[in-house]
């Protein structure tokens, strides 16, 4: 049987009780650049994303989980985006929040449920990644599971000083 349920993590729909989680995220300007978000956002705008964002998939387009640790606490975020359900296939993205929680095998676990959950459950072809040349963690995470690299977009982003090379990797499931 599927579950976004692993050995060290599980994956769980978003809760109203996760408001401040989200909102420091989103909030982040050092992580703006993984989003291309430009400003933050309010708690009254977050808190109404919460509410609605228990939405079928097939309706939003796009499903956020978080990823929580043994002891129930979300620890990070983790995303299907663009949902295509004619062409079968979603972007994903994956954020830990803190260092402390980074390499330690978490994103590598809920990658991979999120990727058997994609391909099982909602029966999608394929799924793709944009990442930046310089998230060498995130490169490393994707290729090791599956994604193989298919493109380079030059110049794709502006980080405030300088335009990075982004990669776009895709995973074709063909079971």
């Amino acid at each position: 049987m599927v579950t976004l349920k692993g050995e060290h993590i599980y994956l769980r729909a978003l809760e109203p009780e996760d408001l401040d989680f989200v909102y420091e995220i989103e909030n982040d300007s050092s992580l703006w650049s993984l989003s291309d978000t430009l400003t933050p956002y309010s708690r009254h705008l977050i808190r109404n994303y919460l509410k609605n964002a228990q939405q079928d998939i097939f309706e939003a387009k796009q499903l956020r989980l978080a990823i929580c640790n043994a002891k129930s606490k979300a620890i990070g975020l983790i995303d299907v985006f663009d949902f295509d359900a004619k062409n079968k296939r979603a972007g994903i993205g994956i954020l830990i929040k803190t260092e402390a929680d980074r390499s330690k095998g978490f994103g590598k676990e809920a990658l991979q449920l999120l990727l058997n959950y994609c391909f099982k459950v909602l029966h999608l072809h394929q799924v793709y990644a944009n990442i930046s040349e310089t998230n060498h963690a995130s490169l490393k995470l994707f290729e090791n599971n599956g994604f193989k690299k298919i493109g380079l977009k030059k110049d794709w982003n502006y980080d405030g000083t300088q335009f990075l090379d982004e990669y776009i990797l895709q995973h074709i499931n063909n079971n």
